[in-house]
């Protein structure tokens, strides 16, 4: 039961990568569809950002709420609606209408995921859960490069991937009973290994929703925000803009240009991997 939950979101965390470099990817070409400057991806990515960030701190009280799995399969749901509508965009506001859920979604999950795994699983499955990230981001430019190639156009790679995260909500909306189950066999677990009867009323207490203020005074934790904002800063810039560098300043077809943007994440995908 463990190891199919487990699965699950590995395929859950390929799924959180494939959105991520999309924009990146097509926008050397869909600057020109829908008529806006090239700068405008920054726009784009900048509302999804804000809709990750804003998920993010409320994700810890969304899953004590409504439970990881729920939380998990609503996100996955949004993220795919935002790609659909991704795709049938024909104007510059309607992809930032469409960011709202896409940023929304996305950091809901992602914090929702982490905190799970790293309260039922071991440690060294998180390094190759972000592995598994990388591969969902890797794949989506060598899509968006076969769809630019072949003339059907950047609309049918967002259509496709939405379509992939569609699929994958139904799959976990139908495993939302293994969460539960996965969640009480733990806690009995727990009160076995300490004999104590209510031994997680402690640890109930002791999850409850810590307040920012209270969080930012603990040591370290602001030195690690400002390294983390460091790493995604640098992390996005490659993202969101080697795709059209490469177009605008090295001349490279937009489909090559799609593709050459994996070669960052394939890197990082490998680092994590041997980190794990």
């Amino acid at each position: 039961m463990y190891s199919l939950l487990l699965a699950i979101i590995y395929l859950a965390f390929i799924s959180l990568g494939l959105p991520d470099s999309l924009v990146g990817a097509g926008w050397p070409v869909m600057h020109q569809d829908l008529g806006v400057p090239v700068a405008f991806a920054g726009i784009v990515t900048m509302i999804i950002a804000i809709g990750t960030i804003v998920s993010s701190l409320a994700s810890e009280r969304l899953t004590l709420r409504f439970g990881a799995g729920a939380v998990t399969v609503v996100s996955v749901g949004m993220t795919a609606a935002a790609l659909l509508g991704f795709s049938t965009s024909s104007a510059f506001w309607m992809l930032c209408l469409w960011a709202i859920p896409y940023g929304l979604g996305a950091g809901a999950v992602d914090a929702a995921l982490n905190n799970y795994v790293a309260l039922h699983y071991a440690a060294r499955h998180m390094n190759w859960l972000h592995s598994f990230w990388g591969v969902g981001a890797s794949i989506s430019p060598f899509v968006m490069g076969y769809a630019i190639s072949t003339g059907s156009g950047w609309s049918s790679a967002y259509l496709a991937i939405g379509v992939v995260q569609a699929v994958l909500t139904v799959g976990l909306l139908v495993s939302i009973p293994l969460w539960g189950k996965v969640d009480r066999e733990r806690t009995r677990a727990r009160e076995v290994q300490t004999h104590e009867p209510d031994a997680d009323a402690p640890a109930q207490k002791g999850s409850a929703p810590v307040p920012l203020k209270t969080a930012l005074r603990v040591p370290g934790v602001v030195l690690i925000l400002l390294a983390f904002c460091a790493y995604c800063s640098l992390e996005s810039t490659a993202l969101v803009w080697s795709a059209s560098y490469m177009v605008a300043e090295r001349g490279a077809p937009p489909a090559l240009a799609a593709m050459l943007g994996a070669l960052f994440i394939l890197g990082l995908t490998a680092g994590r991997f041997l980190a794990g």
